[in-house]
């Protein structure tokens, strides 16, 4: 779907128009006919998502659609985000183009509402036979205080947002990491001006001294790889790195999950997915700015190879660690994949990763959690997920943790027990990352929904282009 600004008058394109229930006799919706009779004959209160469907009564449009906003006031990014999937419902089996007049939204909220009309527009129906019947091809906004660069910016990150859903969509047999670097190999070719790809497999790695990185991924029969997308390569100055936990089905390894709910760890890659996304958005948005994406992916699989509980491995910068639970592989695998950017200089490294049900229980699936000890990297953080309402929640990530940590037989080990599982987690994260500006974002609650809705949500690729984007700024 794209979205443009309104330049002119189409007679071919219906109207959506948002109304302010404090000033409805004021609202001015395209020369309505007769418009206060109307209202008032309709009972209609302008409540937030009420509707009311009009045609024949204006000169302008052929048919209007009045979408109620309540008091403006009181207005969040979450009625907003409803207000959009509102609109997308109605609007994307009827018609391939509508005008939305967004004069009775605040300003500050123009721009959350587009990304969210754009988020309320994607289906994922690649396996089915019967295909989502969707007309919307465009939207024109009018009476926005959008900027061309910034609808720019916002298709670019609808089209990061869609990648990274449909890699998290994709189930365990499809999408593997071989798979995904196939993948980054062909985003390269699409963009070759702008990607530079490079793809370690297991003998590389074991040449690295990357084993906690390959005691997760030797249970399964697909070999794990490190992918690395370079953005911008020939800038010269420290590159952002973006580091994605990739493990592309979780089965627990030996430590078995439960099988109830066990189809949803195809999810486990969507940290990785976002960092695809971001590229992605990247590439589209032209932003001048040096930026690396840094995949983990492996499978974590039971086997007559896989880690035992208790095991020892040696992890790229020399320290040891006891495999208490198999289960906890992300930061395995991550751990030696933050050792690995090291060689890229970075200016700062942000992981994402959907490392703990800890943080599901803490947050739920509202807000990601967010660990650092940088104050300025977490306000800039906190900012832009603010601005892409893609939002984050500040969790503590000190000292006073690590001892839960110690292990009688090695340098630490992989789980820290049943308290503060996501904060142990990060501290754990923590010990690879000194050497530079460092931040872990833990989307365990906030990658994908279950139930009726259930799917890949594509978070948090607009809070990262958003950050970047600001960094541009």
């Amino acid at each position: 779907m794209k979205l443009t600004l309104k330049q002119s008058q189409d007679a071919h394109s219906v109207l959506f128009s948002l109304v302010n229930a404090q000033s409805i006799e004021q609202a001015n919706v395209a020369s309505l006919e007769n418009f206060n009779h109307i209202i008032q004959s309709a009972q209609f209160k302008a409540q937030l998502n009420e509707t009311l469907p009009l045609i024949g009564h204006s000169q302008s449009y052929p048919s209007i659609t009045l979408i109620g906003l309540d008091n403006p006031s009181n207005l969040t990014g979450g009625k907003i985000a409803k207000i959009a999937q509102n609109i997308i419902k109605l609007a994307q089996k009827n018609y391939s183009q509508i005008t939305l007049n967004v004069a009775a939204l605040p300003e500050q909220y123009h721009y959350t509402f587009a990304l969210a009309l754009t988020q309320a527009n994607y289906h994922f129906d690649e396996f089915k036979s019967n295909k989502h019947q969707q007309a919307l091809e465009t939207i024109q906004l009018e009476s926005s205080t959008l900027s061309e660069q910034q609808l720019e910016l916002i298709q670019a990150i609808q089209n990061g947002q869609t990648l990274a859903r449909d890699l998290g969509n994709r189930p365990g047999n499809i999408c593997y990491p071989e798979y995904l670097a196939e993948l980054a190999i062909s985003l390269a070719e699409e963009f070759p001006e702008q990607l530079k790809v490079t793809v370690l497999d297991e003998d590389d790695m074991a040449e690295l001294g990357m084993h906690s990185f390959l005691a997760v991924s030797k249970g399964s029969e697909r070999p794990g790889r490190i992918i690395t997308l370079e953005y911008n390569a020939q800038r010269e100055e420290a590159p952002v790195v973006l580091v994605g936990k990739g493990v592309t089905f979780d089965t627990g390894g030996i430590s078995l999950k439960p099988g109830a709910g066990m189809d949803e760890m195809k999810f486990d890659m969507c940290g990785a997915a976002s960092v695809f996304g971001t590229i992605r958005a990247l590439c589209e948005a032209k932003l001048p700015i040096h930026v690396v994406g840094t995949i983990a992916a492996a499978e974590n699989m039971p086997s007559g190879k896989a880690t035992r509980p208790g095991d020892i491995v040696k992890t790229m910068d020399g320290q040891t660690v006891e495999i208490l639970n198999t289960d906890a592989e992300g930061r395995l695998v991550l751990c030696d994949t933050l050792t690995y950017v090291k060689r890229f200089n970075p200016e700062l490294v942000i992981d994402i990763a959907t490392l703990t049900g800890a943080c599901v229980v803490a947050l739920g699936k509202v807000l990601s959690g967010l660990f650092s000890s940088d104050d300025a990297l977490v306000h800039d953080l906190q900012q832009a997920g603010e601005e892409s309402f893609d939002r984050v929640w500040r969790m503590p990530v000190i000292d006073d943790y690590q001892e839960l940590l110690d292990s009688p037989f090695a340098d630490m080990a992989n789980i820290g027990g049943p308290q503060g599982g996501s904060i142990t987690a990060a501290c754990f994260l923590q010990r690879f990352t000194r050497d530079y500006r460092w931040a872990h974002l833990d989307i365990a609650g906030t990658a994908w929904l279950s139930g009726a809705n259930k799917g890949a949500t594509g978070r948090p690729v607009p809070l990262l282009t958003q950050f970047i984007a600001n960094r541009v700024k």
